[in-house]
């Protein structure tokens, strides 16, 4: 121990010297050999200690305490302590914070932190901890690092059920990023995690997209089994998700896709939703229920729950109102209802459902039992039309009195 101290102290001195020569090279490798030196005999007090005394004292480089700090963020994964190593990582996460060029280095010990504190079944604290990073903001660490950290985040959060700061946080990644090369793992989780918060949201057309750009990663493409799963997801969501236009741009997409010709009843199924004809909701349940679940020892499809089932349903009823809509002005409401496979009142809610959605524009008149599907026009629309209107009778008026006067002409030579 004595020869230790006095070690130190002779480096002490060098360290000064160093600083005081402007030796920003020579003074990095004395700091790194005092730290290695407590290190090295397990003299974690004044290991603290100098770390601490090191990093406060004025004047000195910031490449020393770069080093020194490299250092002992190499030393935390060999301690086999628990408590030790949890000493060291405080010790360390104090002396950088508020320190730039050490930066990187602070992230990296906070996610060791952190996944100790997960290995504690600590999920909530792993979760604030990590928390405190904002390494979108960090100009020297590199890009798949970043991508790295912020995927943790999101997957903490979501599993402490902090779905609002995992939506937050997922807008951290720009997703042109996945574009470049050496990027498909990377790709492949943040999707995947995208898919479990939008599937908690019940958001169908997001988890369609995400699936659809899993599909798209050529890893998932060059194996048939994975780009059917991929695929199969892409049209069950699709066609549970309501309809907009972004839905049916996506829909019309889908179809055009070659490899859909080799999913049969999928590509029926999409047809039937893009196809303007009233869909029977017993037939169609009764065809495409077995296809469309997964069978044993394939991974689970979201029709496997009854609950997507009653959304499918749904959706097969909107469908049938937008057809309904396209094809009539005016229809009674029993026969709207007979035609939608429903009673009066569940018929008329969800037909208004549509129309405060803007899906489909209708009125219903319940004093004769009939609902109008014509848009009422504005004053000025009407307007419009009516001067268009006079504008061809008066040029009609025109070519009349032509056509009689030229009858006159002929009839007086005659």
């Amino acid at each position: 121990e004595n020869k230790l101290n006095e070690a130190i102290d002779k480096l002490l001195v060098l360290e000064k010297q160093t600083r005081a020569a402007g030796d920003a090279i020579s003074s990095s490798k004395v700091l790194v050999c005092i730290v290695s030196l407590c290190y090295k005999v397990q003299d974690w007090t004044l290991l603290k200690e100098h770390v601490t005394t090191l990093c406060k004292k004025r004047g000195h480089f910031k490449l020393a305490v770069t080093k020194m700090v490299q250092r002992c963020c190499e030393m935390v994964p060999e301690i086999q302590d628990k408590e030790r190593k949890m000493e060291l990582i405080e010790i360390l996460r104090t002396v950088t914070e508020g320190k730039i060029y050490v930066e990187n280095e602070r992230a990296r010990v906070t996610r060791t932190l952190a996944s100790i504190y997960e290995k504690d079944d600590e999920r909530e604290k792993a979760a604030k901890v990590l928390q405190e990073l904002q390494v979108e903001t960090f100009g020297t660490m590199e890009k798949k690092e970043k991508v790295e950290f912020i995927l943790e985040q999101m997957r903490l959060c979501f599993e402490t059920k902090d779905y609002i700061r995992t939506q937050i946080i997922s807008k951290k990644i720009s997703t042109k990023y996945f574009e470049g090369e050496d990027t498909e793992e990377l790709k492949l989780r943040y999707y995947r995690q995208m898919i479990d918060l939008n599937l908690h949201h019940k958001e169908y057309l997001a988890v369609s997209k995400n699936y659809f750009e899993i599909y798209k990663t050529p890893s998932v493409k060059d194996v048939e089994q994975k780009w059917k799963e991929a695929l199969q997801r892409v049209v069950l969501y699709l066609i549970l998700s309501e309809y907009n236009n972004e839905q049916s741009d996506m829909l019309a997409r889908i179809k055009t896709d070659t490899n859909l010709s080799k999913l049969p009843y999928y590509q029926n199924v999409l047809t039937c939703f893009d196809t303007a004809e009233l869909l029977n909701w017993s037939i169609l349940k009764k065809v495409y229920s077995q296809h469309l679940k997964s069978k044993p020892g394939e991974p689970d499809s979201p029709l496997d729950k009854e609950e997507n089932w009653d959304v499918l349903q749904m959706r097969v009823v909107e469908h049938n109102i937008r057809v309904l809509a396209k094809y009539y002005t005016r229809i009674s409401i029993q026969h709207f209802a007979d035609l939608l496979h429903l009673d009066l009142k569940e018929a008329e809610k969800r037909l208004c459902e549509q129309v405060v959605k803007g899906t489909v524009t209708a009125k219903i008149d319940r004093l004769d039992g009939v609902i109008c599907f014509t848009k009422r026009k504005d004053t000025e629309q009407i307007l419009n039309a009516w001067s268009g209107n006079l504008n061809s009778v008066m040029d009609l008026i025109g070519n009349v009195n032509h056509l009689i006067t030229k009858e006159r002409m002929v009839h007086q030579v005659s």
